[in-house]
């Protein structure tokens, strides 16, 4: 269960797919990584065919994670209801905001979730009430530190004891602090690097979201020391996959 191998602060690596075509998602599924997060805060993908993704990699054998469009109760119950394994809250700022967050992922006692589970509880086939009492065994709630003012409230961030781990998103960190397209600058190292050793002090789990897969980004994102690392969209190997083909065809075909 991805749950408890974030709990055993395991490290884990996995893809995005943002591409709308449930193969891409099953062939995303079975390539053999610890997780497939799927995203819906920048892909133009509807709820039906999340959906379709969801059912895809899961029927794999791969946990997957999606991340929500920005503080959207309503896209989070719909996500929900999906029965997803983790969920990705984006852009946060505030301690407030965070807690209103787990608030709408989370039953009562420990949140304010609505009723209303369709294929997390098999449309009926299983238990609804063991499922609301256990949902949050198995749910992954993360947040994403992607502002500097997520940096600056951290130390109250840190007090929701529903989070289960802090993904930093380089890019918007980076451009929060007026370094639009610099995500590896000197700056933004060091801000993340201080962020990252205050979040493990505190015993936290930590994951970066890269943009890039090339060994040199890899590399750079690895000495941060998160557990959990995700790189490379389905978009990503389409169009290197087509560009490579195509230049070993002209060099091997057409110089002949």
């Amino acid at each position: 269960m991805l749950k408890q191998r974030i709990l055993n602060k395991e490290k884990l690596i996995g893809m995005y797919v943002q591409l709308a075509d449930i193969s891409i998602a099953r062939i995303a599924g079975l390539a053999g990584y610890d997780f497939v997060w799927v995203d819906t805060e920048h892909s133009y993908m509807s709820h039906e065919t999340l959906l379709a993704h969801v059912l895809a990699i899961q029927a794999t054998g791969t946990p997957v994670i999606v991340r929500a469009p920005q503080d959207d109760l309503t896209a989070t119950k719909h996500i929900l209801e999906m029965g997803v394994d983790g969920i990705i809250f984006p852009m946060v700022h505030t301690a407030e905001e965070v807690r209103r967050l787990t608030d709408f992922a989370l039953y009562p006692p420990r949140g304010a979730r609505g009723f209303g589970p369709m294929n997390a509880i098999d449309y009926g086939f299983s238990n609804a009430k063991e499922y609301m009492l256990h949902a949050h065994e198995h749910l992954c709630v993360f947040v994403q530190i992607e502002h500097k003012d997520a940096v600056e409230n951290l130390d109250e961030i840190m007090q929701n004891p529903y989070v289960d781990g802090y993904v930093f998103g380089p890019n918007d960190l980076a451009a929060s602090y007026g370094l639009s397209g610099e995500p590896f600058c000197d700056h933004v190292t060091e801000v993340m690097k201080q962020t990252i050793a205050k979040l493990h002090q505190n015993g936290k789990y930590v994951a970066i979201a890269s943009g890039g897969y090339s060994d040199e980004v890899l590399e750079h994102w690895s000495q941060f020391g998160a557990e959990m690392l995700s790189a490379g969209a389905d978009f990503d190997f389409l169009r290197d996959g087509a560009l490579l083909n195509r230049i070993n065809m002209e060099r091997i075909h057409k110089n002949k």
